[in-house]
């Protein structure tokens, strides 16, 4: 049985209708503050993502005050990098977010499928992501929580964020001390850690730090709690994605130092600074265009094929994966040692291919012309595309 079907035998939220119009399905994922279901808007016969609030949250009128004024304001935000607000609510107990549903699964779980990504497709990434973002600050709100389990991917290439404005509404809640950090510890900036204050560069900080992963398949700082991986910014820096995994390009590594400076004035300004700035790194080292694909086995997956099999009567007829272990948001303080599980990196492979394969940037300086650089490259490019995208080991082949 899988942790989808075994969460849902005891879920007493499975079947109700929220506000008389949103009915709750198969559960997606569960988190520190809230759970994400598989739904369906019953008034317009459309799927969504229903996301349910603890209801501790329910009594607390300064979180349901923040709470809606945050969905109103992600709600009228538009870009294809973004996930859409449709409605929010309150259902007795239970406060809840209504979003579209995106059929594919988290940037998260690729990771864990495949590994670190090459530069190209890291890029891909990236873009949307910093898209959504840019129009996300210049409307003047903050993310405060990017992640890869709140970079979602469909299966059809799309790359979204979710889960815009959620810390917000949680820092303001009077259930929260004022003394307590809120956030993903390892992706927090170094001024969410210090005074618990976040602007645009904050996200760009985040955003740094989830390249440097995508790049290495982990994350730059670890400690034996979460309050000790996010106090190691305050005095070190974000090393160089090439110091973890050989050929990353002298581009991308200036891409990092520059998005995770500790002092913040020395950042990119916002999401838009650094997507023009991704942009011409994309232009210069002549990366090929890449479709990002989903992970196939995906908590949302899972939950579409146990809701499929209900809806006919039967079974699932396809074997289901449990659900991986999450980086939660989550409030965190000095007396906090919990250790937070983290990613395990892939080593020794990058993007299913030996390390030592990866000769082009190392050897660029030694080449003679642009023309060969340009032509490894591509082949080079070509080839990782092919082995990540089928998710296939090139040793096991040869």
């Amino acid at each position: 049985m899988s942790s989808v079907e075994a969460n849902q035998q005891w879920d007493p939220l499975a079947g109700t209708v929220l506000d008389g119009r949103y009915r709750v399905d198969t559960i997606i994922a569960t988190g520190g503050m809230s759970a994400v279901y598989r739904g369906l808007d019953l008034r317009l016969d459309r799927p969504v993502a229903v996301k349910i609030m603890d209801s501790r949250y329910a009594g607390d009128t300064q979180f349901l005050t923040r709470f809606q004024r945050e969905a109103r304001a992600v709600a009228r935000l538009k870009d294809p990098g973004l996930v859409a607000v449709y409605d929010q609510g309150l259902d007795g107990q239970q406060p809840f977010l209504v979003m579209e549903l995106v059929e594919g699964g988290t940037l998260r779980e690729l990771l864990r499928e495949r590994g670190p990504m090459p530069p190209h497709a890291a890029a891909a990434v990236l873009a949307p992501v910093l898209g959504g973002l840019a129009v996300a600050h210049q409307a003047g709100l903050i993310h405060r929580d990017i992640k890869p389990e709140n970079v979602l991917i469909s299966d059809d290439g799309d790359v979204k964020i979710a889960d815009f404005g959620l810390v917000r509404a949680v820092a303001d809640a009077k259930i929260t001390s004022t003394s307590v950090i809120l956030g993903t510890a390892a992706y927090l900036s170094p001024e969410q850690v210090s005074t618990g204050d976040a602007g645009p560069r904050s996200d760009v900080y985040a955003v740094g730090v989830l390249l440097f992963e995508l790049l290495t398949g982990t994350t730059p700082f670890t400690g034996d709690s979460a309050l000790a991986v996010a106090y190691q910014r305050m005095d070190n820096d974000v090393p160089m994605p090439s110091t973890v995994i050989a050929g990353v390009p002298a581009q991308f590594d200036e891409l990092v130092l520059h998005a995770t400076a500790r002092d913040p004035a020395q950042r990119y300004a916002d999401a838009q600074d650094m997507a023009d700035e991704l942009d011409a790194i994309v232009d210069e080292l002549g990366l090929p265009p890449f479709r990002v694909p989903a992970p196939r086995n995906s908590a949302l997956h899972a939950s579409a094929a146990l809701h499929h099999s209900r809806l006919g009567g039967q079974q699932p007829t396809t074997a289901v994966t449990g659900n991986p272990p999450r980086q939660h948001t989550r409030a965190f303080t000095r007396d906090d040692l919990v250790p937070e599980g983290e990613y395990q990196p892939v080593t020794g492979k990058f993007a299913g291919i030996d390390l030592g394969d990866f000769y082009w940037a190392r050897q660029r300086a030694k080449r003679a012309g642009w023309f060969w650089f340009v032509a490894v490259l591509t082949l080079t490019g070509a080839t990782a595309a092919g082995a990540w995208t089928l998710g296939a080991n090139i040793g096991v082949l040869l």
